[in-house]
């Protein structure tokens, strides 16, 4: 994809605070975790796509474009110690397999809950598309003074990340870039073409892969509550990051030793990320109130480890 991300990020931060744009029904944008049209009777995972909201199937929490994360990919965050970059999503759903965890009704493979695993975002101040400085939900990836991703192209790079906007292309979804073209000008859509790679559906093979299902609902009964309330704690989040990194894919199994392991290493992980997240939590204003310069970030990311970014000029 050939797109120009200078002073964007569009799809990496929540900018509808911005205003500046018409958006839906929901509030919401055309790019985040929600549905396609699909075979009800294949468990529900083939109606999952992490691109739109718009469809039967509307996440518990409010997060916009979330990022979703394959097995393997959640299996080398916690490798790295970086469990707190990390949240789950479970859907509700207005048709198909279903069932009740802690008073929600929530979208099930079988009768086991469905979930995705993405990228947090969390209040930053950033100021994209030459606006002034905000506090937005923002990656936590996200470096606020280069608007640039601090993994980009590494190791750990999602490839949602890496097709994006690719898989909106392919369901003739709208993209973020075009959005953001729409409310503040500029080319940011620069090639419309879909890429080879483009994977937007998380069908039936996806489970165990990327869509992964809990094997005992009533674990996760409060975790629920608080996920639909927006308070999910760090041990909720333990819980679900465990339970993919010891799915198998393809199948609802999910082994006991590397669920034991991979819930403690989530536990136990203590990274820049972890103690930044909270420092931001407690300067944060509301979304959308005028923030500090988006160099602050200096002090709250970079001093404890964060990468930094090349920089415009080294990835143009």
């Amino acid at each position: 994809m050939e797109v120009n991300c200078e002073g964007c990020a569009g799809c990496c931060l929540d900018w509808r605070p911005l205003g500046g744009d018409d958006l839906d029904a929901d509030g919401d944008g055309a790019v985040d975790g929600d549905a396609a049209d699909g075979d009800a009777d294949s468990g529900g995972a083939d109606a999952i796509h992490p691109h739109d909201r718009r469809g039967r199937y509307r996440p518990l929490d409010d997060t916009y474009n979330l990022a979703p994360l394959s097995g393997d990919e959640v299996r080398a965050f916690l490798a790295a110690g970086e469990a707190g970059a990390l949240t789950p999503r479970l859907y509700r759903t207005s048709e198909g397999p279903s069932t009740t965890v802690g008073g929600v009704d929530v979208a099930a493979v079988g009768d086991r809950p469905a979930f995705l695993v993405g990228l947090r975002k969390v209040p930053k101040p950033v100021a994209p598309f030459g606006t002034d400085p905000a506090w937005l939900p923002t990656c936590v990836f996200l470096d606020p003074a280069t608007l640039q991703c601090r993994i980009h192209g590494g190791d750990r790079y999602p490839d949602t990340c890496a097709t994006y906007p690719g898989d909106n292309l392919a369901l003739a979804a709208e993209t973020e870039c075009e959005r953001v073209e729409r409310a503040h000008g500029g080319e940011r859509l620069v090639d419309d073409a879909v890429p080879d790679d483009a994977d937007p559906r998380l069908g039936p093979a996806a489970v165990g892969a990327r869509v992964f299902v809990h094997p005992e609902p009533e674990r996760i009964e409060d975790a629920v509550e608080r996920i639909a309330a927006g308070e999910p704690t760090r041990a909720d989040r333990a819980e679900f990051l465990a339970v993919a990194a010891a799915s198998s894919p393809g199948t609802l199994a999910v082994n006991d030793d590397r669920y034991e392991q991979a819930r403690e290493r989530a536990l136990d992980a203590d990274s820049w990320i972890d103690a930044a997240v909270a420092e931001w939590g407690e300067r944060a204003g509301e979304p959308g109130e005028s923030a500090p310069a988006p160099a602050t970030c200096e002090a709250v990311e970079e001093a404890r480890g964060a990468p930094d970014t090349p920089g415009w000029n080294d990835t143009e």
